[in-house]
């Protein structure tokens, strides 16, 4: 159980902060949020129109009539790992919104046993601490109609905090930016770029906790991580429209592409950039309730045979909305490139219009 933790802890550390690559930084950010969404593998870039737009395409905020606030909350890898977020938006006047929205993502309450054994070789329980390995990401978002019909965009400016007990901590900052077109026959169009500066994190480490780690397991955790991360461009292109049949059940079909500026394991992959679809629908009856399917996260796998295989992820979900009480569920995976178990997720949106 002592080499478990100690395990935890250092994999938690090399995970966190270990990565100056821009592979792997940031991740949290990517997970996605709002149930609905999820239940249609994220494929919401191009139609989304409500308080979760600051996150998925900020020029969405456009669509907002009222106030909006959304919650979230999901568990992964068994509980271990909890994600939240709340998200508030509210039109400025007919032509722009604005919004706000905070995301957390943490594992709580990890055993510290690095101090357990004292010098003289005697097991002291009261040596034993707690430390929580937290993830932030604040957003703020601003949307505004263009000239051109139908044409909108939006940009979004992140601040990061990312924070591994007493051990290390950064901050980070980035910029997203968004646009949506919707023509004359109802097809709608987008494209969600997200850290387009390239999002920048900066470390600091407290060496005197981390003195007290370095030698927990041997030949592992002996230096300092370096102190910077940055995290490359993402871009999400997507398309969608929807359909109605005899007035009162309708059908929106969305394909979104996500593109990385990398080499992975991705559906389609070049040395310049790998590009994974996803394909999702929602199916509604008299705007009331609503059954959502997807399918994304194409992946070719590499078999022990050194043959690959193509393996996807499906997602579903369902939802209920009754004026401006909106709930949500999608049992999902925790995101891109992710080998976690599926979990549920739910969601709440509460629409202002409701007091009115």
């Amino acid at each position: 159980m002592l080499l478990k933790t100690k395990l935890l802890i250092a994999f938690l550390l090399c995970f966190a902060v270990g990565f100056s690559q821009t592979k792997y930084s940031n991740e949290f950010m990517n997970i996605g949020v709002d149930a609905a969404a999820l239940g249609m593998s994220n494929t919401v870039v191009s139609h989304t129109g409500d308080v979760n737009s600051g996150y998925w395409n900020p020029a969405g905020l456009v669509k907002l009539e009222d106030k909006q606030i959304a919650l979230m909350h999901s568990s992964y890898f068994a509980n271990i790992a909890n994600y939240d977020y709340a998200a508030f938006a509210m039109p400025l006047d007919d032509r722009s919104a604005v919004g706000l929205s905070l995301i957390r993502f943490g594992v709580d309450d990890i055993l510290d046993t690095t101090q357990l054994i004292d010098d003289q070789g005697n097991i002291n329980y009261d040596r034993i601490s707690l430390f929580s390995a937290v993830d932030y990401g604040l957003t703020f978002s601003y949307a505004r109609h263009l000239p051109i019909d139908g044409l909108s965009y939006g940009i979004n400016a992140k601040v990061i905090r990312r924070i591994i007990g007493d051990f290390a901590s950064s901050w980070g900052f980035g910029l997203d930016a968004g646009i949506q077109f919707e023509s004359d026959n109802d097809w709608k169009f987008g494209i969600m770029a997200r850290d387009i500066t390239t999002t920048f994190n900066a470390w600091t480490f407290d060496d005197e906790k981390l003195a007290t780690i370095q030698n927990a397991i041997e030949g592992q955790n002996q230096e300092v991580p370096e102190s910077t991360e940055l995290t490359i461009p993402k871009l999400q292109i997507g398309m969608s429209k929807k359909f109605i049949f005899h007035y009162d059940y309708s059908l929106v079909t969305a394909l979104d592409l996500n593109v990385r500026f990398e080499q992975n394991n991705d559906i389609i992959s070049t040395s310049f950039a790998s590009i994974n679809p996803a394909l999702g629908f929602e199916f509604g009856y008299t705007d009331l309730v609503f059954l959502r399917a997807g399918v994304g996260n194409f992946q070719n796998e590499l078999q022990i045979d050194n043959s690959e295989s193509l393996s996807f992820q499906p997602n579903f979900g369902v939802g209920f909305k009754y004026r401006g009480i909106q709930l949500d569920y999608a049992f999902t995976d925790i995101g891109d490139q992710s080998a976690a178990l599926y979990s549920n997720v739910f969601s709440l949106k509460l629409d202002f219009s409701i007091f009115r």
